[in-house]
């Protein structure tokens, strides 16, 4: 059973895939060596957005994922809802916290939003996004730093 999971509207129907998608997905953020694979849940043009700091392909998200453990060496988000944009939509609103262990010592729990477009892979059947902004309080990571 996993430990991601995220409350969803009750009157909107949610394709099961676009529920494992962000199980999985939140499961590979939160393990430290899994870039590979964290980078391989988006599209090889897709464009992420954390904060101020903008990534564009997959090289660039790369190297985003890898300065998000710089300082940080555990993480564990907890999504609290999702909101998908109608009936079986694939771009959806979500909701959370994420829960930050520190290298330098200490810990942060920052509120987080985030907005995601997903798209079928015509190659493996896969979702993957296309689209991820993630908005959260960086200040307060940065002050436990």
């Amino acid at each position: 059973m996993s430990t991601y999971k995220a409350a969803y509207p009750a009157q909107v129907s949610v394709d099961p895939e676009v529920v494992r998608f962000f199980e999985n997905f939140y499961a590979v953020s939160d393990t430290p060596g899994a870039h590979d694979v964290y980078v391989d849940q988006f599209t090889q043009d897709a464009t992420f957005k954390l904060g101020s700091k903008t990534s564009q392909g997959r090289k660039e998200i790369t190297d985003l994922r890898l300065g998000m453990w710089t300082a940080v060496s555990q993480r564990k988000h907890t999504v609290e809802k999702v909101f998908p944009f109608g009936n079986n939509s694939h771009e959806v609103m979500l909701y959370g916290t994420v829960e930050y262990e520190l290298k330098a010592g200490g810990k942060a729990n920052v509120e987080w939003g985030g907005r995601a477009e997903l798209v079928k892979s015509n190659e493996d059947g896969k979702f993957r996004m296309q689209f991820y902004q993630v908005y959260l309080d960086t200040a307060a990571l940065s002050a436990k730093k």
